[in-house]
């Protein structure tokens, strides 16, 4: 990574809020120079910095045509009652990888029910994603595997799971 992509940009930002997201637009100059070394206009930008003297990572989104740095709780404490107060943020570029491993509980599941595996891997990268990480960042066993066994139920269509009640996969006979 270039010196340059190390390199903190800082600015002010209002928070305000879309539906129930809390979030901040980048000045114009700093995002035109996020986009420059991301080399990239569209799609996630992975970025980390401080807003009011905490660390975060996070992902530059764009969403209704506008560029988005989402401010969650773990960023900002209480960000949804903090709309309309002045940020002190830092951005730059986050370079570090950010995949993250299936736990090996959820893979030997999938191994072990080829329905659930096939339309596990029928999902959207992003419906994949979700999955994983939630499952990922569970802490006790008995959280993990009960868990699995709901992702298990939901990817065969016989209960919810990450806040969906049911699962979409076209092509099956039976659409879930």
């Amino acid at each position: 990574m270039s010196s340059e992509n190390k390199e903190l940009l800082s600015f002010e930002a209002k928070l305000e809020i879309i539906g129930i997201n809390p979030f901040v637009f980048l000045p114009q100059t700093v995002l035109s120079e996020i986009l420059r070394r991301a080399q990239k206009e569209k799609g996630k930008i992975p970025v980390k910095g401080r807003v009011n003297n905490t660390d975060y990572n996070q992902t530059l989104l764009r969403f209704k045509g506008e560029w988005r740095l989402y401010i969650n709780t773990t960023m900002l404490k209480n960000s949804p009652q903090r709309i309309g107060e002045l940020l002190q943020l830092t951005i730059q570029l986050d370079t570090a990888s950010r995949i993250i491993i299936p736990h090996p509980k959820l893979v030997y599941a999938l191994k072990n029910n080829q329905v659930a595996e096939k339309r596990f891997n029928e999902l959207t990268p992003s419906l994949k994603l979700e999955i994983i990480k939630y499952i990922s960042f569970l802490k006790t066993e008995e959280s993990i595997n009960r868990n699995i066994e709901k992702a298990i139920n939901f990817l065969m269509g016989q209960g919810p799971f990450i806040g969906r009640k049911t699962l979409n996969i076209k092509g099956d006979r039976d659409e879930i």
